[in-house]
């Protein structure tokens, strides 16, 4: 299974729709959004996928969220703050990721596969023991194109690959 990873879409219609385009064109089932969508109609790019998402520090309309969510279907869902998932026997912890000391907690416990998280604007892949750290990057302009990313997670090779939405 393809599940794509995305995060800090601001309210950038043009990415996140490109997002779905990238998503949709590498077979991916599920995605995971690590917050911060701003506004509802954001959430229409994602149509036809099974979406999973949780709050970040700029979503305040959050019962406009949840509506947004409830008519995607597909099995979509806001999470709240934090979700606790798991795919293809992989577990995965989803946060907006404010908080580094928080995401190092969760990766250094080890209960998770993956801790998904965005808020920082840069795209990460790195170890911590057992568990992977993951932030796709963000969508807004005064991010680096370098980071202007979203990811792609293949569960059956545990495979990490970042597609720029800018190509």
């Amino acid at each position: 299974m393809n599940i794509g990873i995305v995060s800090d879409t601001h309210d950038n219609l043009e990415a996140a729709e490109r997002a779905a385009e990238i998503f949709q064109s590498e077979g991916v089932e599920v995605v995971l959004h690590c917050g911060d969508f701003v506004a509802p109609p954001l959430l229409a790019a994602f149509e036809g996928l099974e979406l999973h998402g949780v709050l970040g520090n700029n979503d305040g309309e959050v019962s406009g969220l949840e509506a947004a969510f409830d008519s995607l279907g597909e099995g979509s869902a806001l999470h709240g703050r934090f979700a606790d998932l798991e795919f293809d026997g992989l577990s995965f912890a989803v946060l907006h990721g404010e908080s580094m000391a928080e995401v190092e907690t969760l990766a250094a416990a080890e209960t998770y596969d993956y801790v998904c998280y965005g808020h920082h604007h840069r795209r990460e892949h790195r170890e911590e023991g057992r568990t992977t750290l993951l932030n796709p990057g963000a969508h807004f302009p005064a991010v680096a194109d370098d980071h202007r990313t979203v990811a792609i997670l293949d569960t059956l090779s545990e495979t990490v690959r970042f597609r720029s939405v800018l190509e």
